[in-house]
């Protein structure tokens, strides 16, 4: 065995990686150009340069300081003296008696930091309203270190807005810039507080653009490092303009792991003008509960693709009710607006001034149909009694033609049909095979077969009839107050 000499050998190593060191260091960087969205501020090529855009836009950000009075309250006296039981014994010293008449003071604790940016050269300032949610003083604090007591405009927690107003003038407001604009991909930069550390600047892409996470707002989501303390921050696009509010993060920890969302630009400032102007924010509303369309049940009932809101219940007296809304409808435009997804009726009515005659396109039983309604401003939410699912107060005869289905169906009666505000269906008086895989039960009332309305026993053994075995058929079925479409497949023969 040849011995080798390996001090050697590792310096020959070393100056062969030092070589292949040089040698990659030699070797003339690839432009990145492409990989910013516009032309960094810096220059047309390479990675994006920030600087500018800081310089620009730091003095318009500011911090914002929540601070909550709470009243000092000590142990009462029965509590004091139950302690120095358990240290004394019988032997408790006399201790001097607190005044009876003696008011508890008052505490200001420190309630959370947050982050905003100026609106307005005399003082307008924009934030989240969870940042200033409860608070008893706002104070806010510019990047020249003046400090200002704040008085809040108006919050909307629906949408996570708010303004709050500064006594000062001449301020550095920001430049709001225009969503549509916004690309995926493209260059974003955050300015904020993250654990209370001011002017944290931080930057990435824009990752997805109209994700829903919420009833009123298509979050822009990005890969900006947002932590908490950055809440209300902006979202700053390379030309200077602030197109969102950082508002949430997506966390197992409660730290930043790379998914971030901001409020559009577009959806703030109008509430915020509506929180300048008023205080407070309207909405519409039209009274129906919806839900997704899925791809089975649009092809099912020869809607095609799946689109538009599928209604689950019409509140009575509300204004869908009146413009003859029906449970099942799917909703496919308002005022000729699309909605693509369900999640789109609730903006679009609700950024409806209240009082507006609206325009509904629905599909129902397989045709469309446009219905007038007139759009009313939504209301303080209440919780809803669900009511018992329906009972019969006299058994009928339940028919057997929807066993292929595994259903046994019967009329409603006179009094269930009051109870459930119904003017016809089918009560399914049991479910098994296919329809207890569908989800279906006792008491569950059928409304339609595909696209034929089921009225009483006769029609649905009718529609039943006339329906292909050999593919999924479509239900109506309504449940206590919400209706759902479900998709049963017969048993084959």
């Amino acid at each position: 065995m040849t011995d080798f000499d390996w001090k050697k050998v590792r310096s020959h190593l070393l100056v062969a990686v030092v070589a292949v060191g040089v040698a990659v260091a030699l070797v003339p960087a690839k432009p990145l150009s492409a990989q910013a969205a516009g032309p960094a501020v810096g220059g047309p090529r390479g990675l994006p340069d920030f600087t500018e855009l800081v310089e620009l836009l730091g003095p318009s950000v500011v911090n914002i300081r929540t601070v909550e009075k709470v009243k000092s309250g000590g142990r009462s006296d029965d509590e004091m003296q139950e302690l120095l039981r358990r240290f004394f014994g019988d032997r408790v010293p006399n201790m001097p008696r607190p005044n009876p008449r003696a008011q508890p003071e008052e505490e200001q604790q420190p309630r959370g930091v947050g982050s905003g940016f100026i609106l307005t050269p005399d003082g307008f300032v924009m934030t989240n309203a969870h940042v200033v949610d409860g608070a008893d003083e706002v104070v806010v604090t510019l990047t020249d270190n003046r400090e200002f007591k704040a008085r809040i405009i108006g919050a909307d927690k629906r949408t996570d807005v708010a303004v709050v107003k500064i006594d000062a003038t001449g301020l550095p407001a920001v430049k709001i810039g225009d969503v549509n604009r916004l690309k995926v991909g493209e260059w974003v930069m955050a300015i904020g507080s993250p654990f209370g550390l001011e002017n944290t600047v931080t930057a990435g892409i824009v990752s997805a653009k109209q994700r829903d996470t919420g009833d009123y707002l298509p979050f822009i989501q990005t890969d900006v490092a947002i932590n908490p303390g950055n809440s209300g921050g902006p979202l700053i696009n390379m030309r200077g303009e602030v197109v969102g509010i950082n508002s949430q993060i997506y966390s197992r920890s409660g730290g930043f792991q790379g998914i971030s969302f901001a409020i559009p630009i577009d959806e703030a400032s109008r509430v915020a003008d509506q929180l300048r102007s008023s205080g407070r924010v309207t909405r519409g509303r039209i009274g129906v509960q919806i839900d997704a369309v899925m791809k089975e049940v649009a092809e099912s009932i020869g809607l095609g693709k799946a689109q538009g809101a599928l209604v689950r219940n019409v509140e009575s007296g509300a204004p869908a009710d009146k413009a003859g809304v029906e449970p099942g409808d799917i909703i496919l435009r308002f005022d000729g607006k699309p909605i693509d997804k369900s999640s789109d009726l609730p903006r679009l009515v609700g950024n409806t001034k209240p009082g507006t005659k609206s325009t509904l396109t629905v599909f129902r039983r397989g045709a469309t149909k446009e219905l007038q309604v007139t759009v009313a401003e939504i209301e303080p939410e209440k919780a809803q009694a669900r009511k018992a699912d329906a009972k019969p107060a006299d058994k009928a005869k339940s028919s057997k033609a929807g066993e292929p289905l595994g259903l046994a169906v019967s009329d409603l009666t006179d009094a269930q049909k009051a109870e459930l505000k119904l003017k016809g269906g089918v009560r399914v008086d049991a479910a098994s095979g296919s329809a207890a895989r569908a989800g279906l039960r006792e008491g569950d009332v059928i409304l339609q077969l595909g696209n034929s309305q089921v009225a009483n026993v006769k029609e649905f053994e009718a529609a039943l009839a006339r329906a292909d075995k050999t593919k999924a058929i479509a239900l109506l079925v309504q449940r206590a107050d919400s209706a759902n479409i479900v998709l049963v497949r017969p048993a084959p023969k």
